[in-house]
C-alpha cells in the first residue's frame, strides 16, 4: 500500500486538488531531503514551519504518510493540551488516513495488541499524566527499542519546550518528551508552528534545536500578513484613533457583513473582540456590544438605516454576490429584531464549544483562550485592542485570528490602535526575513525585532546563551586577528580615505569579516549571519563601509573610532555601517599591523544570536 497515493486520492476526490498538490509538493520534498538519509540510528530534530492558519494538519498528514513509506512503522502525534482539540484531530486522523492502527489517549490496549503489524498513529495532547502513561508504554512493551518512532509536535513552541531552563531544571512535559523520544531506537521528531522563534533560539546542546527547517507557502485564496498588515496600510485597516465610537462601528459593520453573506447563501459570519486577558474587560465589552445593539434596535427605521446603509454601500465583496441595499436593510432589521446576533464570552470563566459560533451571526469577545488552535469560520470582523507590557511576538502573531483561507478580501475589516498595528508589521517584516533566510537555504537563521518586542517568553530560552545584539551600537573585537592580512590589505585596496564614506554590498562586508578572527567578545559569525538574514531578504542590499590606513589607536581603551568616523557613522542610521581601521600595532594589537573591523546595525533593531558551547559547535 502507497500510503501518501492513498492519502492524497482521499484529498483529491473531496475536490481538494490544489491542497493535494501543495501537500504532494511537501511531502516529497521533506521525504527526498530529510528522512530518504536518515539511518535508523539517530535522533534528529526537524521543524516545519508554515503560516499561521494556513493548513499546517493536511501538510503533517502528508509528511506521516511519506515517513510510512519510508519504514517509520509508529508515530505519535501531539496537539496543545486541549481536550476538545485533541478529540478533532483524532477524528480527523480516522476521516483522512487509512491503513493505520489509530489510537487515542486510552487505547494503549490497541496499540499492543496490534504490534506495529499494521503502522500506528497515537494521538495525544501535551499533558504530564498523559505522556507518562504513554512513555511507560512505550518502554513496557518494548516495541520500541528496535523501531524507529516519528513524531510530529503540532504547536511545538507552546508547552514542549523547557520552560525551567533557567533553573537548571526540565519541565515535566519536555522530560516526558525527551523520555519518548530517546526510548526508541531512533527518531525523528517535526516540530510544526506558524512561530518558531522560541524554537530557533533553542541551543543545539538543548536537544531542541532543529537540525532542519522546512518552510511551506500557504495556497491560493490565503489571506495573511501580507495582506493585513504591509506597508502602505491597507484599506482593511481602521485605527481607533480616527474613530469617536468604535463599538459602535464594529457593531454596523458585523451586521453589514452578516447580512451580505446571509442572502449570499452563507451560514456563518463572524465578528472578533479582543480586548485584554482580564475577564472583568470581556464583560464590560460585552455589555457595550449589547448597548449598541440595542441602539440599532431603538433607531432601526431612522438612524440605524442611514448609518446600515451607508457602509452597507462600503463593501466590495469577491467571493459573495452583493443583494440590494433595501434587502440588506430588511436582513439586519430581521437579525435584530429576533436577537439574531449572539454575543459569546470565550474565557477561563465562559466555556463556549466551536458549534456555537460555526453557524449564524456571532460576536466573539475573549483573551488567551483566542490563541492557538482556535479557528474562526466567516471571521471578516475584528476589534483588536489587546496590549502587553512586554508584548511577545510568537503570541501576538497566534492571536491573529484574522489570518486564513474562507474571508473574503472585500469585506475584511479590522479595528486597531495604530501603535499595536505597527508592532504587528514589524513581526510580519521578521516572519518574512524568517521565511526568506529558510527558502534561501540560510545554515544560521537569525531573528530580529525593534527594541521593546521580544520574540518568545523568557522561560524557555537560555539566559546563558542566547544574546542580544542592539542596532545603533557600535561593535568591535577587543583582540582581533586577521588570518589573511595580505587577502584584506587586496579587498579594502579600492578603498581609499579620498572618500569618508562608501555605498557597498553586504556581500562586500560579508566578504571582509570572513578574514577577521576573534574571541567571543565579538562574535565575527553571528555578525556575517545577520548580514546574510539581510541579503535572504534582499539580495542586493546595500551598507555604508569607512576605511582608514595607519591608525595609532590603544588596544583597550574603550573606543576604537574617532569622535569624527564616529559622528559619520551615526548619520546612517538605517543601515549598516562597517568601519575598517588598520592600525599601526605600536600601542599594542601584539605589535602588529592590522585590520579591526567596528559594525553597527541599522538602530532601533535587536538581533538575537544563540551562542553555543565550544562543544556544540
Amino acid at each position: 500500500m502507497n500510503y501518501l497515493k492513498t492519502y492524497l486520492k482521499t484529498i483529491t476526490d473531496r475536490g481538494n486538488i490544489d491542497l493535494a498538490r501543495s501537500i504532494e509538493h511537501t511531502a516529497t520534498e521533506v521525504g527526498d531531503k530529510y528522512i530518504q538519509d536518515f539511518n535508523f540510528c539517530e535522533h534528529r530534530i526537524g521543524l516545519l514551519f508554515g503560516n499561521v492558519q494556513s493548513g499546517k494538519t493536511g501538510q503533517m498528514f502528508g509528511i506521516i504518510t511519506k515517513a510510512t513509506d519510508m519504514g517509520f512503522p509508529a508515530f505519535v502525534l501531539l496537539t496543545t493540551d486541549n481536550v476538545v482539540l485533541q478529540q478533532q484531530t483524532l477524528e480527523r486522523v480516522k476521516n483522512d488516513l487509512s491503513g493505520y492502527c489509530i489510537c487515542g489517549e486510552n487505547d494503549s490496549g490497541l496499540f499492543i495488541q496490534n504490534s506495529l503489524m499494521k503502522p500506528a498513529i497515537i494521538v495525544l495532547k501535551k499533558n504530564s499524566r498523559i505522556l507518562r502513561l504513554w512513555a511507560n508504554v512505550f518502554a513496557s512493551t518494548g516495541f520500541m527499542k528496535g523501531n524507529p518512532l516519528f513524531i510530529v509536535d503540532d504547536e511545538a513552541d507552546a508547552a514542549s519546550l523547557n520552560t525551567l531552563i533557567n533553573r537548571n531544571r526540565q519541565s515535566s512535559i519536555n522530560r516526558y518528551l525527551d523520555s519518548i523520544k530517546n526510548g526508541a531506537s531512533s527518531s525523528i521528531y517535526l516540530q510544526v508552528t506558524g512561530t518558531p522563534q522560541a524554537i530557533l533560539l533553542q541551543t543545539q546542546v538543548s536537544g531542541w534545536h532543529p537540525y532542519f527547517t522546512y518552510y511551506f507557502a500557504p495556497g491560493n485564496g490565503y489571506l495573511g500578513g501580507d495582506f493585513f498588515f504591509a506597508k502602505p496600510k491597507p484599506d482593511c485597516i481602521t485605527y481607533l484613533e480616527t474613530l469617536k465610537t468604535p463599538a459602535h462601528d464594529v457593531v454596523l459593520r458585523h451586521l453589514a457583513v452578516s447580512a451580505l453573506i446571509e442572502l449570499a447563501g452563507g451560514s456563518v459570519s463572524n465578528c472578533l473582540v479582543h480586548p485584554s486577558v482580564r475577564q472583568a474587560s470581556h464583560d464590560l465589552f460585552a455589555r457595550e456590544v449589547s448597548k449598541e445593539l440595542q441602539w440599532c434596535k431603538d433607531n432601526i427605521d431612522n438612524d440605524f438605516k442611514i448609518e446600515f446603509s451607508a457602509v452597507y454601500d462600503s463593501l466590495a465583496p469577491v467571493k459573495y454576490r452583493k443583494a440590494s441595499g433595501d434587502d440588506a436593510y430588511g436582513k439586519a432589521k430581521e437579525l435584530l429584531l429576533t436577537d439574531a446576533v449572539k454575543i459569546l464570552i470565550m474565557n477561563g470563566k465562559n466555556s463556549i464549544a466551536s458549534e456555537q459560533y460555526s453557524t449564524g451571526s456571532n460576536i466573539v469577545i475573549g483573551g488567551n483562550t483566542l490563541g492557538r488552535g482556535v479557528t474562526f469560520p466567516s471571521l471578516h470582523t475584528i476589534y483588536y485592542t489587546r496590549t502587553a507590557k512586554k508584548p511577545q511576538a510568537d503570541t501576538m502573531w497566534q492571536h491573529s485570528r484574522m489570518f486564513g483561507y474562507d474571508r473574503d478580501p472585500g469585506l475584511m475589516m479590522v479595528y486597531i490602535d495604530e501603535p499595536l498595528y505597527k508592532l504587528f508589521s514589524d513581526i510580519n517584516a521578521t516572519n518574512n526575513a524568517l521565511i526568506a533566510q529558510v527558502e534561501s537555504g540560510t545554515e544560521h537563521i537569525k531573528i530580529y525585532y525593534p527594541s521593546g518586542l521580544k520574540p518568545a517568553r523568557s522561560n524557555v530560552l537560555d539566559e546563558r546563551h542566547v544574546a542580544a545584539i542592539s542596532g545603533g551600537t557600535n561593535y568591535y573585537p577587543f583582540y582581533p586577528g586577521n588570518n589573511t592580512i595580505e587577502q584584506l590589505d587586496k579587498l579594502l585596496a579600492p578603498f581609499t580615505e579620498d572618500e569618508p564614506v562608501y555605498q557597498t554590498s553586504l556581500r562586500i562586508m560579508k566578504e571582509i569579516l570572513s578574514h577577521i578572527e576573534s574571541d567571543d567578545d565579538f562574535r565575527v559569525t553571528a555578525f556575517i549571519s545577520i548580514l546574510e538574514m539581510m541579503l535572504s531578504e534582499k539580495p542586493n542590499a546595500q551598507g555604508m563601509l569607512i576605511v582608514r590606513r595607519n591608525r595609532d589607536v590603544a588596544q583597550g581603551t574603550g573606543a576604537l573610532l574617532s569622535p569624527n568616523d564616529w559622528a559619520l557613522g551615526g548619520q546612517y542610521t538605517a543601515s549598516t555601517v562597517l568601519t575598517m581601521y588598520k592600525v599601526t600595532g605600536k600601542k599594542g594589537w601584539g605589535g602588529q599591523e592590522l585590520w579591526v573591523p567596528n559594525i553597527k546595525l541599522p538602530n532601533d533593531l535587536i538581533y538575537y544570536d544563540v551562542q553555543e558551547d565550544d562543544s556544540s559547535t
